[in-house]
């Protein structure tokens, strides 16, 4: 609650005058009763029409002046509560983009779509209804009961009477339905993230004929959703019946006090009609409080949701640049290795074992290391920790003789070119995909990176070629035009450290064997990381970690690992004899 008051600090007038021209325009609208009573009392009784006139007319600009302050105070409100809402948004954007990687799987990405949509939008709506109504209903409750009272205090005790039962039940009905409320914003959450779910996949959905059992799978979590819902409605619905069932009684009561009143000649009919008048404006606006408060629940169980998103410290913190300068001109700390894994271990969060343990590796500037092992293995945990998007749970990784941890992060990040295992391109054209790598990049450096990837054929052949469009996860290229793309991405930033995670495997042996070729040809003499599942694309590398359900089975070259590595002889042989078998 006070990261959102602290937003609205930046509309400070806005959140003053909208309630103020609120009051102004219930303060008009608690004139009208009199000015009714007036006309029956006065001109109604005397027959005086030119009396009678006036008073409309006094009515019509009563009315009028009211829909000024009310469209006023409508445009104060909703400047502040999309202003607030549009900052929330940035705020909340960029404080996910600082969390790990840790942290964002624990929170899971369906439940922050619907903290960056639905949840802001409705404490957008909270926003703009509590700065309308929060302080006119009860301005006219109260109002009501006091003009009531300036016109006959025996009758106006009906409404001492009227509004605490009213307060009763709204309130009640309240209480019931926010932790209810709560229960439906995470029921929101499971039916989008089955959502995102079934089209994020739909191709495996239809290639293994799942469409039924998903479409079965998310009508339950979306009828539960929806049973939900209809509770927290049928409860939030009582509100309307029960204020108009009391409020009625006591209009009831209030024309039979009133008639005695008036027969006894204490009042006169125009004050009747007033005090009724006054207490359907307590039921009209009471009916919006009710309405506000279900909305304002809403807002405030979204603003929970969104304040334990912020609550959430990074778990990383990155070193001082300052620091990280003066170790990188110390001569002591200088080493002959660009990447050292001093037995290094890795735990996930929430996971029963190691994904990694006791590994130690030494590679040195120019190096090619290859990374390969059977599947859940711990290839990728492996490069992860390189430009730190998990931090090693044992042991250190050093980059160039200082610790990951003691790097800020662009500096970390400026040294290493990454290549996903899934390529993610984004809409635009192939020239701005690139640009990610290093936004200065020429079209001369884009052209070079794209020869080196294997990928400059294509592109050349394309109409535009860099401004040729790519659709929203590069839907219309293939898979292997996607990862030479990813890969002149990461050549185009320049890396000292390039890291391939399983980023040919859609490619062809041939291309896989020109793509390693213009690697290792290339000026200047990049630190290569390969993880593969074939034995072909890493049997040439300096150094080849063979890893075995998170440890390492062996280290060495091609030749000393078929010798004495079960586990990487294994994979070799069968990989062979599988391609043996087709040739024959």
């Amino acid at each position: 609650m006070k990261k959102l008051l602290s937003f609205l600090k930046d509309y400070k007038k806005e959140s003053i005058l909208a309630p103020l021209f609120k009051m102004l325009e219930a303060l008009f609208e608690l004139f009208v009763p009199l000015v009714m009573k007036k006309i029956i009392d006065v001109g109604i009784a005397n027959k005086d029409t030119p009396y009678i006139v006036r008073m409309c007319l006094l009515m019509v600009a009563l009315g009028i002046i009211g829909l000024v302050c009310s469209l006023t105070a409508q445009f104060f409100a909703a400047k502040a509560a999309v202003g607030c809402s549009t900052k929330l948004r940035h705020a909340l954007f960029a404080h996910i983009q600082g969390l790990t990687y840790a942290e964002i799987d624990d929170l899971g990405t369906s439940t922050m779509i619907t903290h960056m949509t639905s949840d802001i939008n409705q404490v957008q709506s909270g926003i703009n209804m509590v700065l309308r109504l929060f302080m006119r209903s009860p301005f006219i409750v109260f109002g009501a009961m006091i003009m009531a009272f300036t016109i006959d205090v025996k009758a106006a005790l009906v409404f001492v009477v009227t509004i605490p039962v009213l307060s009763v039940i709204v309130f009640g009905i309240m209480m019931i339905t926010m932790p209810m409320f709560k229960k439906v914003q995470k029921g929101l959450d499971r039916v989008l993230g089955k959502t995102r779910e079934n089209l994020t996949g739909v191709r495996v959905i239809r290639a293994f004929a799942k469409e039924q059992e998903e479409i079965r799978e998310f009508g339950e979590g979306n009828e539960a959703l929806t049973k939900l819902q209809m509770r927290v409605g049928r409860i939030s619905a009582l509100t309307n019946p029960l204020t108009y069932i009391v409020v009625n009684l006591s209009i009831a009561a209030l024309i039979w006090i009133g008639a005695l009143r008036v027969d006894a000649g204490m009042i006169t009919q125009g004050a009747v009609i007033a005090l009724v008048n006054y207490m359907s404006q307590i039921l009209v606006e009471l009916v919006k409080l009710a309405n506000l408060i279900v909305t304002i629940t809403k807002a405030l169980a979204c603003v929970g949701r969104i304040g334990k998103v912020f609550e959430i410290v990074p778990g990383m913190v990155y070193g001082d640049a300052a620091e990280y300068e003066k170790k990188r001109s110390t001569p002591e700390e200088k080493t002959a290795y660009a990447v050292e894994f001093r037995n290094v271990g890795l735990t996930y969060r929430g996971a029963g074992a190691e994904s990694l343990a006791g590994l130690n590796l030494k590679v040195k500037p120019g190096e090619t290391i290859g990374i390969i092992g059977g599947t859940g293995s711990g290839k990728t945990s492996v490069i992860n920790l390189i430009p730190r998007y998990y931090d090693a749970t044992e042991g250190e990784v050093l980059v160039d003789g200082i610790n990951v941890k003691d790097y800020p992060m662009e500096a970390l990040r400026d040294k290493i070119g990454m290549v996903m295992q899934k390529a993610v391109l984004f809409r635009g054209t192939i020239r701005e995909n690139l640009l990610w790598g290093r936004s200065g990049a020429t079209d001369k450096e884009m052209f070079e990176a794209l020869e080196i990837a294997q990928a400059k054929e294509f592109v050349d052949a394309k109409d535009g070629k860099l401004s040729a469009p790519i659709t929203q996860g590069g839907k219309n290229l293939s898979g292997g035009q996607k990862q030479r793309l990813t890969i002149a991405r990461a050549l185009v930033r320049k890396p000292e450290i390039l890291v391939l995670d399983d980023s040919a495997s859609a490619l062809d042996y041939a291309t896989d064997a020109k793509l390693r070729r213009a690697l290792r040809e290339m000026k200047e003499k990049l630190t290569v990381f390969i993880v593969s599942q074939r034995a072909a694309s890493i049997m040439h590398a300096d150094q080849i970690v063979v890893l075995d359900d998170g440890r390492v089975a062996g280290i060495g070259r091609h030749e000393e690992l078929l010798a004495n590595c079960e586990v990487y002889k294994e994979i070799y042989y069968s990989q062979f004899k599988k391609e043996e078998g087709k040739g024959a």
